[in-house]
C-alpha cells in the first residue's frame, strides 16, 4: 500500500516536472519565433541571468522578506478575526442578521480601492500592507468558519449537552473537528489572496518588498526583474498552500 502511493507521488511530481519544462520550452519558443525584444518578453535564460543577479547582491532575498513578513501577520490577524466573527454569526441568528449586510457590504467595495486609504491612514509601511492583507483574508475564511461550523448536526450537538458537556468542551470535541475540513478549504484560499494583498498594497505605496520591485522594473523597462519578482510571488503563494496542504494531512489523518 505504501509502496503504491509513493509511486503514485512520484508519478505526480514527474509529470509536474514535464509540465514545466514544457511551459519554459514554449516560452522560448514563443519569444523566438515572434522576435520579441527584451523589454516585451524576455527569454527564460535572460529573467534566470537575472534572477541569479539579484540572488547574489541579495535583493531578491531583501524583498522577499518584507513581503513574506507582511504576507503572514496580515493572514494571521485577518484569519483570527474571521474565526471569532464567523463563530459568533453561527451561534446566533441576531448576531447573523445584524452584522452579515455591513459585512456583505463592506466586501463589495473593491481592495484596490480601499488601498490608498489604508496607506494614508496607515502610512507607508508595513502596517498599511498588513492591513490590507488581513482584510482581503478575512471576508472568504470568515464564509468558511460560518458554513463549518454551521453544518455541525444539530442531534450530535444536543447529545453532548444531555451528556452534560459543557461549551468549551462542545466546541474542541465537537464542532471544531466537524469544521476543521471547511475552515482548512478556507486557509487554503485565504493564503494565496493574503499574497495579492500584499502586492495590492504595495503597488499602491511602498519601498520595498517583491510590489515594490515589480513597479521599479516596470519604471525602468527591466521586464526581466518584473518576471523574477512575480515568479518569486508565485513560489511565495505556493510554499503556503503546500504548508496547509501539509497542516490539512496532519489535523484530519482520521479521514484518512
Amino acid at each position: 500500500m505504501g509502496w503504491s502511493r509513493n509511486a503514485k507521488t512520484a508519478s505526480q511530481v514527474s509529470a509536474s516536472v514535464v509540465v514545466a519544462v514544457g511551459l519554459v520550452a514554449a516560452w522560448e519558443a514563443v519569444v523566438r519565433l515572434g522576435g520579441y525584444p527584451t523589454y516585451i518578453i524576455p527569454r527564460p535564460t535572460e529573467v534566470a541571468a537575472k534572477a541569479l543577479q539579484v540572488v547574489r547582491n541579495g535583493t531578491l532575498w531583501q524583498h522577499t522578506l518584507v513581503t513574506a513578513q507582511e504576507v503572514l501577520l496580515g493572514l494571521a490577524i485577518g484569519v483570527s478575526l474571521a474565526l471569532v466573527v464567523g463563530y459568533l454569526l453561527s451561534t446566533s441568528q441576531w448576531f447573523e442578521r445584524v452584522l452579515s449586510p455591513y459585512i456583505v457590504a463592506a466586501q463589495s467595495v473593491p481592495t484596490v480601492a480601499l488601498a490608498p486609504l489604508l496607506v494614508i491612514w496607515f502610512g507607508f509601511g508595513m502596517s498599511s500592507k498588513v492591513a490590507v492583507c488581513a482584510m482581503v483574508v478575512f471576508f472568504p475564511m470568515m464564509v468558511s468558519t460560518l458554513v463549518g461550523f454551521s453544518s455541525v448536526p444539530e442531534d450530535l450537538r444536543d447529545l453532548m449537552v444531555v451528556m452534560r458537556a459543557n461549551r468549551w468542551q462542545v466546541l474542541t470535541k465537537l464542532q471544531v473537528p466537524a469544521a476543521l475540513p471547511v475552515l482548512l478549504g478556507g486557509l487554503r484560499l485565504a493564503v494565496t489572496l493574503a499574497v495579492v494583498g500584499a502586492v495590492v498594497g504595495e503597488f499602491v505605496g511602498a519601498d520595498r518588498g517583491l510590489g515594490f520591485l515589480v513597479n521599479m522594473g516596470k519604471g525602468i523597462f527591466d521586464t526581466p526583474l518584473m518576471f523574477v519578482a512575480l515568479l518569486a510571488l508565485m513560489l511565495m503563494a505556493m510554499a503556503l498552500y503546500v504548508g496547509v496542504l501539509w497542516l490539512e494531512h496532519k489535523l484530519l489523518k482520521w479521514r484518512y
